[in-house]
């Protein structure tokens, strides 16, 4: 017989089946048993077809040591698939039992102080515990055995939003292994940290500590090192997990969910070991960039799982940890839904399914929240689920495509929020999303990349900043412009390689080459709300003083007055820009726009109103009002708006937060 063909990887159509999964946490563990049967009602009712279990369970399945108690979940499974509703069955592994903790403290984390962080909230364990990790791979194959041909099961959801640090002795010891792999030597460690500053070099091992409290600055190529350690120590227990429910269940997806733009994952790295990328999102309602916010870890996310990804988590209404936690306003909810489904997402779901009575997250919205099947929340939710199911064998599966790319990595982040930098001003984050704020407001759709990804499909690349690059990644932006590719740079860019060791001349040479760059005199940071003025637009945040390479600079935008005067603020040689300010909102898009619409980068419908987004997803068009009042959108030829069932023709009107999904 020939040699039998592998399965293919499980993908999230294995999941969705041609519709839109929606729902989300569910813990009934919380209610009497008598609510289930009422909550599997309205949920058929709201249109609800997918349910995650289990995610906060462990206490529950494991009220003691090596005890099992499965009768209650084998109630629940039964009764979803009974009504015809999928389940993600997550691994109970973010919150350990009390009694974890009591029997076995060396589960527990620590932070740089040495304090213990206690059981009584969740996260509450130390990635690189041994007994920790042998009591998770326990619970998780018990799981896996009981519930892995279970008609019910669609999907595997491991832990939940992996965020835990820990600077203990376990993690002190598994941080010298890490290290001891990625350096050898003790040599090449003392070389890579610059231990020769401040009389730090090692002479064993066992004087490699976590970064913690210090009298004054911790090094911070260790640090660098400490967040690529622990987002490494908590893929590695993710990916015990997913092994342990793969071997039983090899045709079904597993994912594990991101929280957005969260500072201890290189979720690069993580989103290749997933079949399934999901993240969380909770934009504030009343940020007047709580759209783009959304849109920017939609594109990252889509990017990510290069193609369809689930929104895992959103809200209803309020959350419950901000200092003032405003409602959703009716229509926010559908919108910033549809707005996610646009950019790539096929599943919409929530935390969580029913608002809680008790606990920490009471006042944490819920689909069905405090005020029951009649409040407004319940309706919306109803109504969504209804238009979901409208428009699900039209969307999913189906692609976006872009011609422009921002560059975004941990790695830089990480090495350019050390202490000690020139600004404390410059935070990473903010520039990330005023770059994309620039293009989204120009109606412009964008991917993200790893500077070391191929870029070659885009006609335009923007890296806002990234201080850290290795010399892969400088020579594959070299490549890139060579070979016809735009290329726009901000400031802080190519500044340290990969040890965080500061590249002569302040700025890689062959990046100073690219840009025409002769020498970068000095940084020159600029105090919170101060501006400097360029010729056509105010630059904030950060100015430099550069000097170009005589005859080898095609434009110049130059600085206008004080110390900076007639210095570029932007320059051009052929196809790469340097831009060494942050320009103010209205100017750095005008320049994007610019710049995009010469590469013949162009928005997908042209002459938009500004608080209009559209969004092509394979054949249908997405227009989202994100303003509150009505607004008429030009639309060329004629199409169908799957939501009402109505013909456009020429334009549309838009209400408040109104949404229109059109099929030529």
């Amino acid at each position: 017989m020939p040699p039998s063909r592998p399965l293919p990887p499980p993908r999230l159509s294995d999941a969705t089946r041609g519709r839109v999964l929606f729902g989300g946490d569910y813990n009934p563990e919380q209610w009497p048993e008598e609510i289930w049967h009422e909550d599997v009602r309205l949920m058929r009712d709201a249109g609800v077809n997918s349910v995650t279990l289990g995610v906060f369970s462990w206490a529950k399945l494991e009220p003691e040591p090596g005890a099992r108690e499965f009768g209650w979940l084998d109630r629940l499974m039964d009764l979803m698939h009974d009504n015809g509703i999928g389940v993600v069955l997550a691994t109970p592994t973010s919150s350990p039992p009390p009694w974890l903790g009591r029997l076995h403290p060396e589960t527990l984390p620590r932070d740089a102080d040495g304090r213990v962080e206690w059981w009584g909230g969740r996260q509450h364990f130390s990635h690189s515990s041994a007994v920790y990790r042998r009591h998770a791979a326990a619970i998780t194959e018990d799981l896996a055995a009981r519930y892995g041909g279970h008609p019910a099961l669609t999907m595997w959801h491991i832990n939940n939003e992996y965020c835990t640090f820990d600077y203990g002795d376990e993690a002190a010891v598994a941080f010298r292994r890490w290290l001891r792999t990625r350096y050898g030597t003790l040599d090449a460690l003392n070389s890579a940290w610059g231990t020769a500053f401040w009389s730090q070099g090692y002479d064993t091992w066992d004087g490699v500590l976590p970064p913690r409290h210090a009298h004054y600055l911790n090094n911070p190529t260790q640090v660098l090192d400490f967040r690529r350690f622990t987002s490494d120590m908590l893929l590695e227990c993710c990916i015990a997990e997913r092994d342990i429910v793969r071997r039983h269940t090899p045709h079904l997806p597993v994912t594990s969910n991101f929280m957005p733009l969260w500072v201890g994952q290189d979720t690069w790295r993580w989103a290749e070991e997933e079949d399934v990328v999901s993240v969380d999102l909770y934009p504030d309602p009343r940020d007047p960039l709580g759209a783009q916010s959304a849109a920017l870890v939609q594109d990252l996310t889509r990017s990510q799982a290069r193609g369809p990804w689930i929104l895992m988590e959103q809200a209803a209404g309020s959350v419950n940890w901000r200092g003032v936690n405003h409602p959703k306003p009716r229509g926010l909810n559908r919108l910033w839904s549809l707005q996610a489904v646009a950019r790539g997402a096929d599943a919409v779901c929530y935390f969580q399914w029913r608002q809680s009575r008790q606990g920490a997250e009471k006042f944490h919205s819920g689909m069905l929240s405090h005020a029951g099947e009649r409040g407004r929340t319940f309706q919306e939710v109803k109504e969504l689920g209804a238009e979901l199911a409208r428009i699900g064998g039209e969307v999913t599966g189906t692609h976006l495509t872009s011609d422009i790319a921002i560059l975004h990595d941990w790695h830089a982040w990480w090495a350019g929020a050390q202490d000690g930098r020139p600004s404390t001003e410059v935070d990473y984050p903010d520039v990330l999303r005023a770059w994309h704020r620039a293009l989204w407001e120009s109606h412009l759709t964008t991917d993200f990349a790893h500077p070391e990804h191929d870029l070659s499909a885009y006609k335009l690349v923007v890296v806002p900043q990234l201080y850290l690059l290795t010399d892969t990644a400088i020579d594959n932006l070299l490549a890139y412009v060579r070979d016809g590719g735009t290329l726009v740079c901000g400031f802080l860019t190519g500044i340290a390689d990969e040890d965080d060791r500061v590249r002569p001349g302040g700025m890689d040479p062959r990046l100073r080459d690219l840009f025409g760059i002769r020498t970068l005199h000095e940084w020159w940071p600029l105090d919170a709300g101060e501006t400097v003025e360029c010729e056509g637009f105010r630059g904030t945040l950060w100015s430099e003083e550069i000097e170009p390479e005589d005859g080898a600079v095609d434009e110049v935008i130059p600085y206008k007055g004080g110390e900076l005067d007639a210095y570029p603020a932007i320059l051009r040689k052929g196809r790469a820009w340097y831009v060494s300010t942050l320009p103010e909102p209205q100017a750095l898009s005008a320049l994007l726009t610019r710049i995009a619409a010469d590469t013949g980068a162009r928005p997908v419908v042209d002459g938009l109103p500004g608080c209009v987004e559209a969004v092509r997803r394979g054949a249908l068009l997405f227009l989202l009002n994100h303003g509150r009042e009505p607004v008429t959108v030009e639309v060329p030829g004629t199409y169908g708006d799957l939501l009402t069932g109505t013909t456009v023709e020429g334009h549309i009107t838009l209400g408040r937060y109104g949404v229109a999904v059109l099929r030529p």
